[in-house]
């Protein structure tokens, strides 16, 4: 049996509507296939975040795990940076 090493990435919050869940934007550099150039491209993860500690705004670190529902499959294993918050009325 071959252990596996988790994925680790880095991104942005962009949601924590959701309970217990926060979607995280993980930007990456792609050259273009015809023409060279580097874009930019945004995928959307969604991340388990066991105790709500994520907001809007947050740097965090993600790691792979294995499936927790229909499309989400990575958890939140780090807050890196605390976002700018806005007072909750």
């Amino acid at each position: 049996m071959t252990v596996r090493r988790q994925r680790t990435s880095y991104g942005l919050v962009i949601s924590d509507k959701m309970e217990k869940t926060v979607v995280v934007a993980v930007p990456r550099l792609v050259s273009h296939a015809l023409y060279g150039k580097v874009v930019r491209r945004l995928t959307k993860l969604k991340a388990h975040d066991e105790k709500n500690e994520s907001r809007t705004g947050d740097r965090v670190k993600i790691v792979e795990t294995r499936p927790l529902s229909k499309d989400k499959h990575w958890r939140v294993a780090a807050i890196i940076e605390r976002g700018e918050q806005s007072p909750s009325p």
